[in-house]
């Protein structure tokens, strides 16, 4: 048993022994069907945190000679697949993490990562060839020794590639390494399955060949692998049943993902969650939002207003298909918001083709990157979404009007002040953090019309009222409350017991000026 050759399960184990593990293992079933054929190179491409690694350490658990993970496997569902102990730790395995070897080998990776896993492999088998052999060559001796095939996992493959823009010879020599591993005439023979995953897909690079034979699985399109990588929302409910959290709340702050049809939630982030029992930006604190900033700064026509429209929970429509999956050759509108969907910081309708906005977690995170980035004025009033919110609670009607219009002006050159939609979505980014403790729904069926914008308190949101807000134009503000009085509004919320606030506003669009009514019933 090694380190990076035919490991042990300690890894695994360790997950399934969590406080929360989440079955996945029907991964592996699917893996199953790959061993030893021409589709047997497989490539996932998702966003961090969204459970790529654990996946990697159940391969691992599973293939490797180093261990016996039969009855660690025994509960779980592949367990129950015919074929559960035909594969069950009969493969030489590899597992590598790419990035951990930029650090001491920063210079030559390629070099350490054949240094140490050449010395790993040599504790199982003492004569084995000469370091300065190619890979492939050490690989299919042992294979011709042992008559055991390999199984290479490699997390964070891509990290080389989006770490060496400016060194091109690194990137070759590295590739060239992973096309001895997969594509050379020795992998043919001792290669059962390739396992790799990185969070951008993979680079077409000119002239390089090294993984045009992997079979991609992104978070624009992960086929029938969707259900094992982040959180389904069965999955999200049950655990919410077992730690007595409300489902809605945590709807509202971690769903958002469509993938293949399927509603995908950041399992780090529901993991978090439920253990805390606090529902927070928990992704924000282990990704890096400055890459945001890079990428909505960029001055391509049409993006800041795409943004703004994101931010206010509105789609957008792209085209993904002109995206190089390089962080570094961002050329149009539409690869930067390519980019954001693979990242996960956008989520993407592909039946509509279509980008949006997933959650409010991740609109937290865009939130702060707006903080620190060209976008004062949108952080202005985003910074006051807080304030506004209490003081529409507190019904504080002239603050409320004076928020109201300070968000109005700074979203003018995107959201045009006649457009009855734009003003909604000025109501809603002013809005900003409601999500926090309400459900949020625009244009809310009533009882013969709709409201702009109602705002129904979850269970976790303490003993906050509903509110409901009507905007009208050029009229007055209760023209807006008699609106929603005699339209019955309140209708909606009819099964509603608590207190709730009508909001009435009114711009008029001479002036610019907002006035505001406020009733509670």
């Amino acid at each position: 048993m090694g380190i990076y050759f035919n490991p042990g399960n300690e890894g695994f184990a360790s997950d399934v022994n969590s406080d929360i593990y989440v079955d996945k293992t029907g991964l592996i079933k699917h893996m199953n069907k790959s061993l030893g054929k021409a589709q047997r190179c497989i490539a996932v491409s998702h966003a961090r945190r969204f459970g790529k690694s654990q996946a990697a350490g159940m391969l691992e658990a599973y293939y490797s000679l180093g261990c016996d993970s039969k009855e660690l496997f025994a509960p779980f569902e592949i367990a129950r697949e015919p074929d559960f102990l035909v594969h069950l730790n009969k493969y030489h395995v590899i597992h590598l993490d790419v990035s951990s070897f930029e650090g001491t080998y920063r210079d030559d990776i390629v070099f350490g990562i054949k240094k140490i896993l050449h010395d790993d492999m040599k504790k199982s088998v003492p004569d084995i060839m000469a370091l300065e052999y190619p890979i492939a060559t050490i690989l299919n001796d042992i294979y011709e020794k042992t008559k055991c095939q390999f199984v290479i996992i490699i997390d964070e493959w891509d990290c080389v590639v989006r770490n060496y823009p400016d060194k091109p010879e690194v990137v070759h020599g590295y590739l060239q390494f992973l096309h001895d591993l997969f594509k050379s005439k020795e992998a043919k023979s001792f290669l059962a399955l390739a396992y790799i995953t990185g969070i951008m897909p993979i680079k077409k690079i000119k002239n390089e060949s090294a993984l045009n034979n992997f079979r991609e699985y992104t978070m624009l399109n992960s086929k029938q692998l969707t259900p094992y990588f982040g959180f389904t929302e069965d999955e999200v409910r049950e655990l919410c049943h077992r730690f007595s959290m409300d489902f809605e709340a945590v709807r509202t702050w971690y769903n958002g993902y469509l993938i293949n049809g399927i509603h995908m939630y950041n399992p780090n982030s529901v993991c978090n969650a439920m253990l805390d029992h606090s529902l927070e930006p928990y992704w924000r604190n282990t990704s890096s939002f400055e890459t945001i900033n890079d990428l909505i700064t960029l001055n391509f026509d049409g993006l800041k207003e795409d943004v703004l429209h994101l931010l206010s929970g509105c789609k957008v429509g792209i085209k993904t298909i002109t995206f190089g999956n390089d962080l570094s050759a961002i050329h149009s509108k539409d690869d930067a918001l390519t980019a954001l969907i693979h990242l996960g910081y956008l989520g993407y309708d592909a039946e509509r083709s279509q980008a949006y906005l997933p959650n409010y977690e991740v609109a937290t995170a865009y939130e702060a990157a707006l903080e620190t980035g060209g976008w004062q004025e949108v952080a202005r009033s985003i910074g006051l979404a807080e304030e506004l919110l209490w003081a529409t609670i507190d019904e504080k009607a002239d603050r409320v009007a004076e928020i109201i219009e300070i968000a109005h002006e700074n979203y003018a050159s995107v959201f045009k002040y006649n457009d009855e939609n734009s003003l909604s979505c000025v109501l809603t980014m002013a809005y900003f953090t409601a999500p926090a403790y309400y459900t949020v729904i625009r244009e809310l069926p009533g009882g013969k019309g709709f409201a702009d914008l109602v705002f129904i308190p979850r269970t976790d949101s303490g003993s906050k009222p509903a509110i409901m807000v009507e905007l009208k134009a050029d009229k007055d503000a209760e023209t807006a409350i008699r609106q929603i009085k005699e339209r019955r509004y309140a209708g909606a919320l009819q099964h509603y017991k608590g207190a709730i606030i009508l909001v009435g506003i009114n711009y008029d669009k001479a002036s610019k000026k907002h006035t505001c009514l406020i009733e509670k019933i």
